[in-house]
C-alpha cells in the first residue's frame, strides 16, 4: 500500500512539473517580450538582405516589415480573444 501511494505522488509530483513546464511554454509563446525579441531579428535580417541586395536606405526601409510582423501579433490575440468569444454561441 505504501509503495503505491509514493507511486501515486510521485506521480503527481510529474504531472505539477509538467503542468509548469507547459503554462510557461504557453506564457512566452504569447509574451510581448517573444514578439520584440522576433520582430527585432526579423529587422536585422531584412536590413541584412537590403544591404546586400544593394537596395536604398536599407536601415529605414526594414523598419516596415519587422513592424507589419509586430503589429500582426498584437491583433492576434485581440483576433483570438473574439473568435473564442464567438466560437462558443
Amino acid at each position: 500500500m505504501e509503495d503505491r501511494l509514493l507511486k501515486m505522488e510521485r506521480d503527481l509530483a510529474d504531472i505539477k512539473q509538467r503542468n509548469s513546464r507547459v503554462e510557461a511554454d504557453k506564457a512566452w509563446e504569447t509574451s510581448l517580450a517573444r514578439s520584440v525579441i522576433i520582430a527585432i531579428i526579423t529587422y536585422l535580417v531584412i536590413v541584412t538582405f537590403f544591404w546586400f541586395a544593394d537596395i536604398s536606405r536599407p536601415l529605414i526601409n526594414a523598419i516596415v516589415p519587422a513592424l507589419a510582423f509586430l503589429l500582426s501579433t498584437l491583433t492576434l490575440s485581440f483576433g483570438k480573444k473574439y473568435w473564442i468569444k464567438n466560437h462558443n454561441k
